[in-house]
């Protein structure tokens, strides 16, 4: 599988990071050797089960459509950005992301619609791993998780706080459609990932794991990532433009 972990950045950041060299060097890779197997199973059962099922998704169901249920699912992700600003000691941020919230759900159509975003209330990106990022918390060994994809214990660790703050837990007391609401986020970013699949060069256990640590560099630092390369060699580029 791809990135199957909470999908915070959108689908073209998510294609402009395997575009762009991958730029952070994964000092703490003890497993790697077991991670790389993992891949093998997660890209074994990607291709049988998630990715034919991802280009169905993708073919029938209309744009429009889409972009709906990913707006609802996102306001209600934004309670979770509020929370987790207001542990970073980041009350503005917390502000901001509750008015978003209370903007999408009354005049957004129970946040349908994103007119928060069209009166210039930003979203401020962020989750569990990045509030313990800020207080210190090393990010520890990356690891690939069977289904879910590439994690460092730092990230694994947030999404699992993040999974018992959820605002879907409370909006939704029915576990099924909690957990139905969370299979389809997760098909949706395989879906927006389709494109993308082809602009892997190298080695792609390397490729995955480097864009996986600049993602969560760049949610960490509030999108500032150092401008350095990680296991490519310059020749490889080389042949490839």
């Amino acid at each position: 599988m791809f990135f199957a972990s909470k999908p915070f950045m959108s689908s073209a950041f998510a294609i402009w990071l395997l575009i762009a060299a991958p730029s952070v060097v994964a000092n703490d890779d003890p497993f790697e050797s077991l991670n790389r197997e993992i891949l093998e199973f997660n890209d074994a059962a990607d291709a049988a089960i998630l990715r034919p099922i991802a280009v169905v998704y993708d073919d029938t169901m209309p744009k429009p459509i889409r972009r709906g249920l990913m707006n609802a699912y996102d306001n209600l992700s934004d309670v979770n950005g509020a929370i987790n600003a207001l542990l970073q000691g980041r009350p503005v941020h917390a502000v901001k992301n509750t008015g978003r919230v209370l903007v999408n759900t009354t005049f957004g159509l129970l946040g349908v619609i994103d007119v928060a975003s069209d009166m210039g209330i930003s979203r401020y990106e962020t989750d569990f791993g990045h509030t313990l990022a800020r207080w210190g918390a090393p990010e520890g060994p990356y690891v690939m998780v069977p289904f879910l994809g590439p994690r460092t214990f730092r990230s694994g660790i947030g999404d699992i706080t993040d999974s018992f703050m959820s605002a879907n837990d409370y909006v939704f007391e029915d576990d099924l459609v909690t957990w139905g609401s969370r299979g389809w986020r997760g098909l949706e970013y395989r879906a927006d990932l389709l494109d993308a699949e082809d602009l892997i060069t190298g080695d792609r256990y390397v490729f995955i794991r480097d864009a996986y640590l600049q993602n969560r560099e760049a949610l960490v630092n509030d999108g500032v990532v150092e401008d350095t390369f990680s296991d490519f060699e310059e020749d490889e580029w080389d042949e490839d433009f």
